[in-house]
């Protein structure tokens, strides 16, 4: 980062409360830069006006200094928003007009009443947009009267030369075009990254087109998939791990195998619904329907298995999992109005759960049906008949690795 980038971010922060908003910091933000620009660039009107002669005219941009470097003070240790605001606004739209009825009318002063559309525009940034609409009106109004006054005040105009004239007009119009583009980038810098930033948290709760249709069409989103895989996996041994051991442990080891399945999940092209307590709930084939759902998935459910050997290395912990899969049809939607939930249901995830919890620790237990149509592609033992809560007794199996892997202590082929 430049410094003059954490420049401006700390005159950004000046009067920021950790309770603002996203909109709230970028307001702040740009009328406390506007507030620094505007008071540096004054200095050449300070010393121009002095130089010439003309005290009055150079004590008017002299007091914007003054009293901004003050409200900026007050700012930073108030945190008083309102004031701050209302002060700066009525000394950017009224001062311009007053060093121009100073020197003489719009001639003499090169026009410098173009510095209040600072305020005039900058209202848009700073209030909501029919609250910025007095501001311009003002603007409009000493315009105006201005515009009745010139011929009075260009009787008594200063006497300046014609090409330091010539020079103060193409400032005034490039110096407020640029501070008005220098704001409106950082306004827009801002708005992007809080954009950013709530586009991110809404994707850690929503699947992205499921987000895009609910930001489009908010209401309720209610779909039937025909068939998908569900998959369910439980951190076996975790109750009485929590029991003995402190919480900022248990949610760190807690994070770091669910960031891992997420990255894993994410790899392989699954949705992931939730977590619940040490429970890790994904689909694949939804909300975009895939032909190799229930392939993808336990995919997924072997790397999961690895992942853990390897994490339960790394964290020192004897944990493991334990994983159900199951494929068929489901109806997925969004429930709730202020905090959204994105969730399925449906008998092939009452059937994946129930898998999960008769299964076996570091094993994966699927349905008859997920080993039928996996066969060609993965190794499966049968486990036999197993009681799956509310579903009765049903035959499952356990995926013991890939078709062409070699299977669990196999010899050496021998020459």
């Amino acid at each position: 980062m430049t410094r003059g980038r954490r420049l401006a971010e700390r005159i950004a922060t000046l009067g920021t409360l950790p309770s603002d908003d996203d909109e709230v910091r970028a307001r702040k933000g740009t009328l406390a830069i506007a507030a620094v620009v505007v008071s540096v660039l004054a200095i050449v009107w300070v010393g121009t006006y002095l130089a010439l002669g003309l005290p009055v005219s150079a004590a008017i941009p002299f007091g914007y200094q003054v009293v901004s470097l003050l409200s900026l003070v007050g700012f930073s240790r108030t945190k008083d928003y309102r004031l701050f605001r209302a002060s700066q606004l009525v000394l950017m739209l009224v001062l311009p007009f007053a060093l121009q009825w100073s020197l003489g009318g719009f001639v003499a002063s090169s026009a410098v009443s173009l510095w209040a559309l600072i305020a005039a525009f900058g209202a848009l940034f700073f209030y909501s947009a029919a609250a910025a609409i007095p501001w311009f009106l003002g603007f409009v109004g000493l315009t105006v009267a201005s515009g009745v006054l010139d011929p009075v005040l260009a009787t008594r105009a200063a006497a300046i030369p014609e090409p330091l004239r010539i020079a103060f007009f193409v400032l005034n119009v490039t110096g407020v075009a640029l501070t008005a583009y220098l704001l409106l980038q950082y306004f827009v810098r801002s708005r992007e990254a809080a954009l950013r930033r709530s586009d991110a948290l809404l994707l850690n709760v929503l699947p992205a087109p499921i987000a895009e249709r609910l930001k489009r069409h908010p209401g309720v989103i209610a779909e039937s998939h025909p068939d998908v895989t569900v998959l369910f996996a439980d951190v076996v041994g975790f109750t009485p791990f929590v029991e003995r051991t402190p919480a900022t442990r248990v949610v760190s080891v807690l994070d770091e195998i669910f960031t891992a399945f997420d990255g894993l999940a994410e790899r392989h092209g699954l949705e992931k619904i939730k977590t619940i307590g040490d429970a890790y709930m994904v689909v694949a084939g939804l909300p975009e329907p895939r032909p190799d759902h229930a392939e993808a998935a336990v995919e997924m459910a072997l790397e999961m298995l690895a992942e853990m050997d390897r994490l339960r290395g790394s964290l020192g912990l004897d944990l493991t999992i334990r994983i159900g899969v199951a494929s068929g049809p489901v109806v997925a939607g969004v429930i709730g109005r202020r905090k959204f939930s994105y969730d399925v249901w449906g008998d092939t995830v009452n059937v994946a759960s129930r898998l999960e919890s008769s299964g076996l620790p570091g094993q994966i237990q699927v349905s008859a049906e997920l080993r039928e149509r996996l066969a060609a592609q993965f190794r499966f033992a049968e486990r036999g008949e197993v009681e799956l809560k509310g579903k009765g007794s049903r035959t499952t199996y356990i995926v013991e690795g890939r078709a062409g892997d070699p299977p669990p202590f196999a010899e050496p082929a021998r020459g």
